[in-house]
């Protein structure tokens, strides 16, 4: 249970958490994770049988994080120690645990929240917007992202290295695990009102876009390539209309001033399709999301030397075209050109020239991001261990 300053509720949950052990024959502790508490929180935890440890680094998922890598246990139940959830009901999360599940959700929409237990704000946009979101980003089922009771393997969720200190914490093990491949499961649960008399932590507006900060940073796809994508469809199909002549639609008429917004929106799309590309290959290679088939069968296809040579060619088109419009130019005799007709001619050939760049760039670019450092995995750490330690014993024995 993560803890700062919850004295007036922290004992009756290591009690109840204590007695649901007992009371199911498990194997157990009940460990207080305290984030540095100042109204003697830390010793009643004690004082009720629960072992506490000290989070210097503040934040709920720092608390959290301290206190996963301080347990003893193969399983770890976490949840928060305001006597908002009911911790003599956790044998469904054991059960699903000992089940093979890696991930176990509650779920308080399923199980029931009590009235006042959940701010109307949270319970009907906050949580199932940024649930829906969690779900449409990623192919993940759960229909609760921030519940805050949740049971998992120690092992497995140690192994994803969770980076996140505050409250989108929550969001990111559901997110990694998704990604990871584990097996992520949901059981009811129920909300109730917490105990404690002070404002809780929680800060919604701030730690709601904390939340969607960190799903959107976490999905490439929804974040660039999709709006890009959408934004160079609208651009290409409206810039080639354009091109031939202005188009009319009903009492509107668009003409060249339209032009140059359309050709600028396919820029900005074609920028945004490759800030995705961009992120995939970086994020794979840190391992802050798993490598995708799809991305790397695309960057063995799409070689730096097929870059520059498709970048070549929109340069040659757009240079072909700016000399065409100065031939326009010079038929007028270098004199006052008409906006109208010239303007189909450069901005077209201009925005192939910035299109050719981008992707002349972007394929250099890429191929840096996919210049594959050498780790030394772990055992090749420990025989280097042991090969030195053999050359400091073999030294010593010789001076004897």
């Amino acid at each position: 249970m993560p803890c700062l300053n919850e004295a007036e509720t922290v004992e009756v949950c290591v009690r109840k958490a204590l007695a649901c052990m007992e009371e199911h024959g498990i194997e157990g502790e009940v460990l207080i994770a305290d984030n540095g508490s100042t109204d003697g929180s830390q010793q009643l935890a004690r004082d009720a049988g629960a072992r506490v440890v000290h989070v210097d680094e503040k934040g709920y998922g720092n608390a959290l994080m301290g206190g996963i890598r301080a347990a003893r246990g193969k399983f770890v139940i976490m949840g928060d120690a305001d006597d908002s959830y009911d911790f003599t009901s956790l044998l469904p999360f054991v059960e699903q645990l000992r089940d093979g599940a890696d991930l176990v959700m509650g779920n308080r929409f399923k199980g029931g929240i009590a009235p006042g237990a959940m701010p109307p704000l949270h319970r009907y946009l906050g949580n199932p917007v940024l649930s829906f979101i969690g779900r449409l980003f990623f192919p993940s089922a759960i229909g609760d992202f921030h519940c805050g009771l949740r049971g998992f393997r120690r092992e497995s969720i140690l192994r994803l290295q969770l980076q996140t200190g505050g409250m989108e914490f929550a969001s990111e093990m559901v997110v990694r695990s998704t990604l990871a491949g584990f097996d992520v499961r949901e059981v009811p649960t129920t909300l109730s009102p917490d105990g404690r008399s002070r404002p809780p932590h929680l800060r919604s507006w701030r730690d709601g876009w904390r939340h969607l900060r960190f799903l959107l940073l976490y999905s490439p796809k929804w974040l660039f390539f999709y709006p890009g994508v959408l934004m160079m469809v609208i651009g290409l199909v409206a810039s080639t209309a354009l091109t031939f002549g202005p188009v009319e639609i009903g009492e509107l008429a668009f003409d060249v001033d339209t032009l140059v917004g359309t050709s600028a929106l396919m820029v900005i799309g074609f920028q945004a399709a490759l800030f995705a590309l961009f992120t995939k290959v970086y994020a794979a290679e840190e391992g802050f999301l798993p490598e995708s088939p799809r991305i790397r069968k695309i960057i063995d296809i799409v070689t730096l030397e097929k870059g520059l040579v498709v970048g070549g060619l929109l340069a040659l088109a757009g240079l072909v075209g700016l000399v065409m419009s100065l031939v326009h130019w010079q038929v007028r005799s270098f004199g006052e050109l008409n906006p109208r007709e010239s303007l189909r001619l450069v901005v077209p050939s201009a925005t192939a020239l910035i299109m050719s760049f981008q992707t002349i760039f972007a394929s250099l670019f890429i191929s840096i991001l996919g210049i594959r450092r050498t780790r030394e995995s772990s055992i090749d750490v420990a025989a280097k261990a042991a090969e030195e330690a053999a050359e400091a014993l073999s030294l010593e024995n010789s001076k004897q």
